[in-house]
């Protein structure tokens, strides 16, 4: 995954809306889009950003969002999950398990471990609904599970059949355990159930999925709506009824003991309700959170709390559904609400230190077009956010980015970046570089020298907005050593011998300036061979090729198109990247690809690719996602794609093409105004989808771009459409900015550059474009 889609989605849609119509939203958000075929989204009840997250957990190898659709039984009802990743599962922690009996009475009959009370989580895919901030499912033992959610809390109700499948009066038992979903619990589990009141408290050490170290989470769990027979302990398959407390290890073959409590009950005649919070501080906290948060148990309360906050929140942005397919304002609407499962807040759970500021975790989907590969990519998140308008901090953010880029950590594999001696010395990162100041994987060396270079430019737009000239000249110049991997005359061919007809692409090189190679077509939509992620034997690019590779330069577009020949020619170089299905819409790196047609003058060009891989790739179905989800990724690109403004992420820059509706209205929820976007000649067989002309309120608007204030001020853009490509947005003066500047265009001579760069850089900025275009090789 490659870039940022950062703080965009946080600026637009993150406030309370405004009182606008009244119909219902949610009615078009399907969340259970992505819980099977690898979407790995969480399906269940959440509130937006919220830290429980509860919904039933299945044992499937795609579960990484807890819940799936692919035939795989439930093994419990847990509160803690993350959305759409990769990788090893996450969260998933203290599972819930309910039977309506034990067979014969008898505790040691029931299955604890989660491997065998499997065999009693098989359901029909029929009996599962969700909603935003609410799930059910029926297990095929007859149980029904509600569950729904506060900001710390989750509220599970438990309806049980009359009879046990054993023809047995009904005696409920309720079972928590000590796992989580990737079985990573550590040493040391421990739990405890009152006699009297049946709560269970307890904690446990478990590993991250996509960090080092390890992380404690303490829980606290009550019941609600029968009388209590008896509780205790579980180890293993055994139970005991004497024993209420227990501390844990983790065994020594690899899979944490099973390990627990458990609730039994009188009567299962009335649903039962267990309220379970969570805390990465204390037991203590996690019993206050639920007791301020779900005093009285009171389960329809709640959920009518949690969709109300949903249709607050999903609020802020209206679109037209005249004469439009329903499962594409489904789809709208389901991915905008995906961006706002994670992150989670965590305010107030820091267990590092103690502080009311804001806390969050889990930013998967800031990193809409890459997970870090390498880059220090919250400088384009920072960036991103300053430009459009979240000032706050500037300095400490400043100095941090500044610090990443100047400062090797020792372990950089997680935390800003490696190889800093040979980025400035030599101005890229070599394949199988000498670094013995900081340690991490020392491959993708081409990604990472492509990302460090955006991240100096953003680092350089945060020093420009602030007034830090000198800073600003430095790294604009340094954002420019991604043509230090450029090798011009390198070409590229299929694996049977054919020529793509294309030269020019980056390489590896290495430590003397000798270049190595990688055939440009590994890690592509073609390649099932190559291993392209984070293994020690991984290619010089991360999970994805060097041909997708070579359009990543976010901040030059006009040089990049320049070294490949010209508009034309990098308009043929984009085209046989869709149409031989080199890119993968799947994942990250292709999104911005998608839009790259405006760089060249030919926006037209990006709207007939954004209406062909929607909806043709993204769908309403479980299995509608192309790629797992990456909390929201995808979600935000089908959003931002049909709703015509597609952003170039750490830049004010959104590049427009026409909406899937004939209206769409955003209210900021900074400033509280409404932008809008109509379309004259809308036509919703989309045969009507370039655009022939259009205002920005009332006035003639030619450039193919907007920037941020036309979401903060509330402007108004008329889209006039029609069926064929015309002239707007094609005149050099209608680009999008690029620090270097466009040449090749036979429509005007001018240019159309970062023209505000030029403001206060002076002299330095001209340096800068002519060592871009080769002239000072000597610098």
């Amino acid at each position: 995954m490659t870039l940022l889609l950062s703080a965009t989605f946080v600026l637009l849609f993150a406030g309370q809306a405004l009182a606008q119509d009244t119909d219902d939203i949610l009615q078009h958000v399907d969340p259970l889009i992505g819980s099977s075929n690898g979407g790995n989204v969480f399906p269940g009840a959440s509130l937006a950003y919220g830290m429980a997250k509860a919904v039933a957990d299945t044992n499937s190898n795609s579960n990484q969002g807890g819940f799936t659709l692919d035939g795989a039984p439930v093994t419990g009802f847990s509160m803690m999950h993350d959305s759409g990743t990769g990788g090893s599962p996450s969260l998933g922690n203290f599972a819930l398990f309910p039977y309506t009996s034990c067979p014969g009475g008898d505790i040691n009959r029931c299955a604890f471990p989660k491997k065998t009370r499997a065999n009693f989580g098989g359901f029909d895919e029929s009996s599962v609904s969700a909603r935003p901030g609410t799930f059910g499912i029926t297990l095929n033992t007859g149980i029904r599970a509600d569950m729904t959610v506060t900001q710390h809390t989750a509220l599970f109700r438990f309806t049980f059949p009359e009879n046990s499948t054993m023809g047995e009066a009904a005696q409920p038992l309720i079972l928590q355990d000590l796992t989580d979903l990737s079985n990573s619990r550590q040493d040391n589990g421990t739990v405890s159930v009152n006699e009297k009141t049946g709560r269970i408290t307890g904690s446990a050490r478990f590993l991250p999925s996509f960090a080092q170290g390890n992380y404690v989470l303490y829980f606290c769990t009550d019941f609600s709506g029968a009388e209590i027979l008896d509780n205790g302990i579980f180890a293993d398959s055994r139970a005991s009824t004497s024993v209420k407390n227990m501390t844990i290890s983790r065994s020594i073959n690899g899979y944490p003991l099973p390990g627990g409590a458990f609730v039994r009950f009188k009567s299962g005649a009335k649903p039962i309700l267990a309220r379970t919070a969570t805390s990465f501080t204390s037991v203590e906290q996690a019993c206050r959170h639920a007791e301020s948060e779900i005093p009285d148990f009171d389960f329809d309360r709640i959920s009518r709390a949690a969709t109300e906050q949903w249709q607050a929140k999903m609020g802020g942005i209206r679109i037209s559904t005249k004469g439009v397919d329903k499962s594409l304002i489904t789809n709208f609407y389901s991915g905008i609400y995906r961006t706002h499962i994670n992150p989670q807040n965590y305010t107030g759970e820091n267990p590092l230190w103690s502080s009311d500021e804001p806390y969050f975790d889990s930013f998967y989907w800031y990193v809409l077009l890459d997970i870090p590969s390498g880059g220090s990519n919250a400088d384009v998140v920072l960036a991103d956010a300053y430009i459009k308008g979240l000032d706050g901090g500037i300095n400490d953010g400043y100095a941090a980015v500044v610090k990443d880029a100047e400062v090797e950590p020792f372990d950089w594999c997680c935390q800003g970046r490696g190889g800093l001696d040979s980025w400035h010395s030599l101005g890229y990162i070599p394949v199988q570089d000498f670094d013995w100041k900081g340690f991490g994987t020392l491959t993708r060396s081409i990604s990472r020298t492509l990302e460090y270079a955006y991240n100096d430019f953003c680092i350089a737009e945060m020093a420009k907005a602030s007034g830090r000239t000198t800073d600003q000249e430095k790294y604009a110049l340094s954002s420019g050593n991604w043509r230090n991997l450029y090798k011009e005359d390198q070409t590229s061919f299929w694996w049977n011998g054919t020529d793509t007809g294309f030269t020019g692409f980056f390489e590896p090189r290495y430590l003397n300036g000798t270049w190595g190679y990688q055939n440009p077509l590994n890690c592509s939509n073609h390649d099932d061979f190559s291993v392209c992620s984070l293994q020690n034997n991984g290619p010089e690019t991360f999970e994805s090729s060097i041909w997708e590779y070579g359009f990543y330069v976010p901040h030059d577009q006009a040089t990049l198109i320049s070294l490949y020949g010209g508009p034309d020619r990098f308009v043929d170089r984009l085209n046989y990247l869709h149409d031989q299905n080199i890119t993968y819409i799947g994942n990250e790196p292709s999104f911005l690809t998608v839009f790259q047609y405006h760089y060249a003058g030919r926006p037209a060009l990006s709207a007939k690719r954004a209406h062909y891989y929607i909806p043709e790739f993204f769908g309403t179905t479980p299995d509608g996602l192309p790629g797992n989800d990456d909390s929201g990724a995808m979600g935000s690109f089908v959003a931002f794609t049909m709703m015509g403004l597609f952003p170039n992420p750490g830049q004010n820059v959104y590049l427009i093409t026409s909406p899937f509706f004939e209206s769409v209205n955003i209210t900021n929820p900074l400033t509280g105004k409404i932008a809008r976007i109509r379309n004259v000649n809308f036509d919703p067989s989309y045969k009507n989808i370039y655009i022939q002309n259009a205002t920005l309120d009332g006035v003639k608007y030619s450039k193919n771009w907007i920037d941020h204030s036309f979401f903060t001020e509330g402007k108004e853009l008329v889209l006039t459409l029609g069926d064929r490509e015309s002239d707007w947005g094609t005149k050099v003066a209608d680009l999008p900015p690029s620090l270097g500047e466009y040449k090749g265009y036979g429509n005007s001579s001018s240019s159309a550059g970062y023209g505000s760069w030029n403001d206060t850089a002076g002299s330095s900025a001209k340096r800068i474009r002519s060592w871009l275009r080769g002239d000072l090789e000597s610098m």
